[in-house]
């Protein structure tokens, strides 16, 4: 106990020194994931073995820089959350704001936005440590497959959480601020509606995942595309079960709009199964020519 003092005193130390480091060499993390995927593919995979309390540390450390970068994103969230949550005042039809249902209330939840607006910001940097912690134990090829699709998935995310805000959100809230206003009162308490908004962009934005997932299953030769395609009767129905699940009003109409992105999503993952067969062809071709 009588060093913690001195533990916390060093932290504005430390953050200062890894604030520097981060501004003289910023393009690090990007050279060394270009180096992952410019290696030769003739390089053999080198394993360094560590002992439990080495991983440990290393651990330690990765937690550490991401609270570095965290914490910088959590200030740039602190002057967003006030326009946000006038935004959403504003989708949600709540002229005269949200109900606060204890004295800290309005606080907790005006933190609880810049938080998970700071998480947002440094999301590819807290990335980069939890890949460089498990990289040393993947192989060349399943760094690659990671580095290849991160693009591709955090593309799919991004227009899920973005159709959910723009489009599935403000219609919800138009049907259920009229539904049965003659004789409900339509005063939303703040904790609930940003737990609605979370619902629905986590909800869609893993909905939107699809092709992704139908892509690694063709590649990696576990469900190929041809299976894929004959799945879709049952795969239709589970659509639509999604569609109810994350669709929070009971009208046929909201759940359309959720459910027809999903069917054209569907239809986008059976072409690039089909293409991921053919890759997976390709490979098994150079693999057999090798040997003979």
């Amino acid at each position: 106990m009588a060093s913690l003092p001195k533990t916390l005193a060093g932290v504005p130390i430390k953050a200062a020194t890894a604030v520097g480091r981060a501004v003289r060499d910023p393009l690090k993390p990007v050279r060394s994931l270009r180096d992952v995927w410019n290696a030769p593919d003739d390089e053999p995979d080198e394993f360094q073995e560590m002992t439990l309390g080495e991983h440990l540390e290393e651990l330690r450390q990765r937690l550490v820089k991401m609270c570095y970068a965290f914490v910088p994103a959590m200030l740039i969230g602190l002057f967003l959350a006030n326009p946000l949550l006038t935004y959403m005042t504003h989708q949600a039809n709540a002229t005269e704001g949200f109900q606060v249902l204890n004295p800290t209330g309005s606080f907790t939840v005006f933190v609880k936005i810049a938080v998970y607006i700071g998480v947002a910001i440094a999301f590819p940097l807290i990335f980069y440590q939890l890949f460089a912690f498990v990289a040393p134990g993947m192989t060349r090829k399943e760094k690659r497959y990671v580095l290849k699709s991160l693009p591709f998935v955090t593309f799919l995310f991004l227009a899920g959480v973005s159709f959910a805000v723009f489009v599935a959100v403000p219609r919800a809230f138009d049907f259920l601020s009229n539904f049965q206003s003659d004789v409900f009162k339509w005063d939303l308490v703040a904790e609930e509606v940003i737990n609605f908004y979370l619902t629905l962009m986590l909800g869609m934005g893993l909905a939107f995942e699809i092709p992704a997932v139908m892509f690694m299953l063709a590649r990696l030769g576990i469900v190929n595309s041809t299976k894929q395609r004959n799945f879709w009767r049952f795969a239709f129905v589970l659509i639509l079960v999604a569609a109810a699940i994350i669709t929070p009003t009971p009208d046929p109409v909201n759940m359309s709009i959720v459910a027809a992105p999903l069917v054209v999503l569907y239809g986008l993952g059976l072409v690039l199964a089909k293409r991921a067969d053919a890759m997976r062809h390709k490979d098994d071709n150079k693999v057999v020519a090798a040997k003979a």
